[in-house]
C-alpha cells in the first residue's frame, strides 16, 4: 500500500477561491477584482523589494528576496520572478567526490526513513530510493512487475514460488538471498518489530526458502494483490527485527541510492555501488549506477521553493508548485515542466453512519453543486481529470464506459429544498495548503449557492487525521496519492476498517461495497477482479459514501541539468535514476 491518506500534494495556491452563480455575478466579479488588484499590489511592492535587494549586490541579495517572496501571494510571485533575471543564473551543479549533485525540494522532512514504519509520503518515496522490494509498479500498466524478484509462479491460489535475481548485492556488498527475504516478511508481521506494515504480510501463513534464490510463499486465503504488496523493501535478514532507526542510516538496502548523510532539512543520497536497478523507459537494463547524488531538501514555503528554482540553485520539484504559478517558470531559467497523468484520486470523504450526510440525498446534493470541470480547468491549469471513477483512466482495473459526472446546481437546489431536515451548517475539513484551502473555498461557495452552509475548517495534517479517525467532521476534502492497486480501497471502505483498525473514517457499512471488495481481493483471475471492481465502482456512485472529484496529474518543475526526469503516475521518485 501506498503513503497514507493525505490532503493532497504540497502544492498551494494563493488567495480565496469564488465560485460564481445565478444571483451572484455582481458580488463574485468585485471579489474577483479587489483580490487582482491586491495581487498588482503585492507584486509592484516584490518588484521593489527585489530592486532593492539587487543594489545591495548578488552576496546578499538572495536571502534578503527570500524573506521577501515567502510573505507574497503566488500572483505576487508570478509578478516579482522576472526581476530575478538581472542577477541570477543557474549554477554550476555541485560535484562531491566525483559526482555532480541534484538539488531535489520537498515540502517536509520525511517521517523516518526506517522502511518498517515509514508511513508519509516524502518517507516512502525516499526509502524506495534506497531499498527495493520484489516487485514495482509498471509505470505504463500500473501492474507489479518484478525487481528483486526474477520470477513468480502460482501452484494454487495459496502458494506462490518465487525466483530470485542472482546479480545483486546489498550496498555493503553482502549477498542477497532468499533468507533475506523470509526473515523481512517475518519481521513485518512480528508483533516485536511492530511495524506498521504488519496488515501488508497478515494474509502470509509462511514462507520458506528452498534454496538460495528460491523460497515458497503459502497464503492463509486467496490474496490478489499479494504481488502488489511485495513493493516491501527488503532488508538484511541479521537486520529485519533490529531496532528503530529513524535515519535509516545503519540499515543495508537494495535501491539505487544509499543515504550519504541525513541532517535536518536535507538528505544526502549517494549512488550506491550494488543494488538493483530500475529498467529504462526503454524497456533495456540500466545504462549504469545513478550519476548524481540526490539532495532532498526540505523548502516548507513554496514560494521561497519557486525562487529557489528560479534562481537555480535547485534543480527538481514535483508535486510542489501550485499550477497557478507554473506558467511563471516555465521556459525561464531553463526550466521545463515534465507531466504524467496521476494514479491517484481527490475526493470529499462524508460522515455517512449518522448526523445529516447519513441521508444519500444530501450527498447527491452536494456532488451535483460541484463544478469540477471549472476547478480543474481554473485552479488546476488543466492539470487534473474531472473524475468519473474511483480509478483513473487507462487503469486495468477502471470502468471501461465511463460518463462525466453531472454538475447541476439547479437540480441540486431542488433535492435540498425537498430535504426533511436540511443541516443548519456543515463543516468541510481540509489542509493548511493554499491550493487546497482555496480549493475547499470554492466548493463551499459552490455549495452555498444551492443552500447549504459549509464552513471551511483548515487543519495540520496530524491535526486533520486525528479529527477524522474520531469522527468529528461533516466533510473532508482528501486524495489518495497512490491508487495504482485498486485492493487499497478496502482500507478505505470496507466496514472492517472503521478507525481505530483502518482508514473507512466515513464509517461505511454496506454490505454490498464489503463483497464486492472481499471478491476482488479474493479472485486471481485480472478479469474478475476488474468485474468485481467495476461493481463496486456502480455502488459508489448510486450511494456517494465518497465524492469523487479529480485525478491530478504529477508534474515536475526541472531544471536544464535534470531535463531527462520523468515523475511516475503514483508520484515515485524512481525517475531519478535515469537523469544522467
Amino acid at each position: 500500500m501506498g503513503p497514507d491518506e493525505g490532503a493532497g500534494a504540497g502544492a498551494g495556491a494563493g488567495g480565496e477561491g469564488a465560485a460564481g452563480g445565478s444571483g451572484k455575478a455582481t458580488r463574485a466579479s468585485v471579489r474577483a477584482q479587489v483580490r487582482a488588484d491586491a495581487a498588482r499590489a503585492s507584486g509592484r511592492y516584490a518588484e521593489e523589494r527585489v530592486a532593492y535587494a539587487i543594489a545591495q549586490g548578488c552576496t546578499t541579495k538572495l536571502l534578503l528576496v527570500e524573506r521577501v517572496i515567502a510573505r507574497l501571494s503566488l500572483a505576487g510571485l508570478a509578478y516579482a520572478l522576472p526581476a530575478l533575471a538581472a542577477c541570477t543564473g543557474h549554477r554550476e551543479t555541485a560535484v562531491t567526490d566525483g559526482a555532480p549533485t541534484l538539488e531535489m525540494l520537498v515540502a517536509n522532512d520525511p517521517e523516518t526513513l526506517d522502511p518498517r514504519y515509514v508511513t508519509d509520503a516524502i518517507g516512502m518515496r525516499t526509502t524506495r530510493l534506497i531499498h527495493a522490494g520484489l516487485t514495482r509498479t509498471d509505470p505504463s500498466s500500473l501492474r507489479p512487475m518484478p525487481y528483486l524478484a526474477e520470477s513468480f509462479r502460482w501452484d494454487s491460489p495459496l502458494i506462490l514460488d518465487v525466483t530470485l535475481r542472482k546479480d545483486l548485492r546489498f550496498h555493503s556488498g553482502a549477498p542477497f538471498t532468499a533468507e533475506d527475504v523470509v526473515a523481512t516478511l517475518t519481521a513485518f508481521g512480528s508483533p516485536a518489530v511492530a511495524s506498521r506494515h504488519a496488515a501488508t504480510v497478515e494474509p502470509i501463513s509462511s514462507a520458506v526458502a528452498v534454496g538460495p534464490y528460491e523460497l515458497t510463499i503459502t497464503l492463509r486465503r486467496p490474496h490478489a494483490s499479494l504481488l502488489a504488496d511485495f513493493d516491501l523493501p527488503i532488508l538484511r535478514h541479521d537486520q529485519a527485527e533490529s531496532p528503530p532507526d529513524p535515519t535509516g542510516a545503519t540499515l543495508d538496502g537494495l535501491g539505487p541510492f544509499e543515504i550519504e548523510r541525513t541532517e535536518r532539512g536535507e538528505v544526502l543520497l549517494r549512488p550506491a555501488h550494488y543494488g538493483a536497478m530500475p529498467e529504462n523507459r526503454d524497456r533495456s537494463p540500466a545504462r549504469s549506477l545513478p550519476l548524481h547524488r540526490v539532495a532532498l531538501r526540505t523548502v516548507h514555503d513554496e514560494n521561497a521553493r519557486a525562487l529557489r528554482l528560479y534562481s537555480g540553485r535547485a534543480d527538481i520539484v514535483q508535486s510542489g508548485i501550485s499550477p497557478t504559478l507554473l506558467p511563471a517558470l516555465e521556459g525561464t531559467s531553463g526550466l521545463t515542466l515534465a507531466t504524467t497523468p496521476g494514479a491517484n484520486l481527490t475526493y470529499i470523504v462524508c460522515r455517512v453512519d449518522k448526523g445529516p450526510l447519513a441521508h444519500v440525498d444530501l450527498r447527491r446534493a452536494i456532488s451535483l453543486a460541484i463544478d469540477r470541470k471549472t476547478i480543474t480547468s481554473a485552479l488546476f491549469s488543466g492539470r487534473a481529470t474531472p473524475a468519473s471513477s474511483l480509478l483513473p483512466e487507462g487503469h486495468w482495473a477502471a470502468p471501461v464506459e465511463r460518463s462525466p459526472v453531472s454538475f447541476d446546481p439547479a437540480g441540486a437546489r431542488s433535492v435540498v429544498a425537498t430535504l426533511p431536515d436540511p443541516p443548519v451548517r456543515l463543516t468541510l475539513l481540509t489542509s493548511t495548503d493554499r491550493l487546497r484551502i482555496t480549493v475547499a473555498r470554492t466548493i463551499a461557495e459552490e455549495l452555498g449557492e444551492v443552500g447549504l452552509d459549509v464552513e471551511v475548517v483548515p487543519l495540520e495534517l496530524g491535526t486533520l487525521l486525528a479529527r477524522l479517525n474520531a469522527g468529528e467532521f461533516d466533510l473532508a476534502s482528501l486524495q489518495l496519492p497512490e491508487l495504482t492497486e485498486p485492493n487499497v480501497l478496502r482500507v478505505f471502505l470496507h466496514s472492517a476498517y472503521v478507525p481505530p483498525n483502518g482508514s473507512n473514517r466515513g464509517r461505511v457499512t454496506d454490505r454490498e461495497v464489503d463483497q464486492w471488495l472481499e471478491k476482488g481481493d479474493g479472485a486471481m483471475d485480472e478479469a474478475a477482479r476488474a468485474d468485481a471492481y467495476g461493481h463496486l465502482e456502480a455502488r459508489i456512485q448510486d450511494q456517494l459514501f465518497i465524492i469523487p472529484l479529480w485525478h491530478e496529474d504529477q508534474v515536475a518543475v526541472v531544471s536544464e541539468t535534470a531535463r531527462e526526469y520523468r515523475p511516475s503516475p503514483e508520484g515515485r521518485w524512481l525517475g531519478l535514476v535515469e537523469v544522467r
